[in-house]
């Protein structure tokens, strides 16, 4: 195997580059399961918490990785991705429900069980970027988490501000779920002979999510102005 290879770095980029894009969820449901802890035990709390979530979603992952193997699930993943890509624009402003505790145990079972049903878009996302390697998986995940650990509630900040940025996630995502399409076996031999047909339809797949993400946004906004004009009447 070629460490250096382009295909390989590539991917391995793509891999830290999704842990970074979703890491706004695991920096939420860390602030909130540890808002109520005393200092000492809050770093505590993020470290074991963040941990175990890790180990969790390194196990899943390697197991989505060996699913995709099975024909047709690329398939199903991506257009599932597809879903989430427009979603992380959709949804990335909603209250995630996590309730502080008051001890250490509690935050960190919390933090744990929370990452873990949030975790699907993560497990999906790096299964179909690593194309069945898992070298990938694993490399990915030892780089990303101090990554994630100590930039999680950074890179959530950068988002609130630059709303560019998670434009620019859910166009990898979308990215990384066309390919998932493409590498498919029924796909692949569906469009024998028309190989190149990939990448018009990869940019319509991503240009399609920023658009419907986009105008999902843009009608929120204006049935808030609306509900609000109508209260001060």
């Amino acid at each position: 195997m070629d460490f250096f290879s382009l295909e390989f770095l590539t991917s391995l980029l793509l891999i830290v580059g999704i842990d970074l894009i979703l890491a706004g969820d695991n920096a939420i449901v860390i602030a909130l399961a540890a808002a109520r802890l005393q200092d000492h035990q809050r770093k505590r709390a993020i470290l074991y918490g963040t941990l175990g979530a890790v180990v969790i979603r390194a196990l899943a992952t390697l197991a989505v990785v060996w699913l995709l193997k099975v024909p047709g699930l690329h398939l199903v993943g991506g257009v599932l991705l597809v879903w989430i890509a427009y979603s992380l624009l959709k949804d990335h402003k909603q209250d995630k429900k996590i309730v502080a505790k008051t001890s250490l145990g509690a935050a960190i079972r919390t933090i744990i069980m929370a990452d873990a049903l949030m975790g699907l878009d993560n497990v999906l996302a790096i299964g179909g970027a690593a194309s069945g390697n898992y070298v990938l998986v694993i490399i990915g995940l030892l780089i990303s988490v101090p990554l994630v650990m100590g930039g999680s509630a950074l890179f959530l900040k950068l988002v609130d501000h630059y709303a560019w940025i998670t434009y620019a996630g859910s166009g990898v995502l979308a990215f990384t779920a066309g390919k998932m399409i493409f590498a498919d076996h029924f796909v692949y031999d569906a469009i024998a002979g028309f190989s190149w047909i990939k990448w018009p339809a990869l940019l319509f797949i991503i240009l399609g999510v920023l658009y419907l993400g986009w105008k999902s946004q843009h009608g929120g906004r204006q049935m808030k102005k609306a509900v609000t004009a109508e209260k001060s009447v």
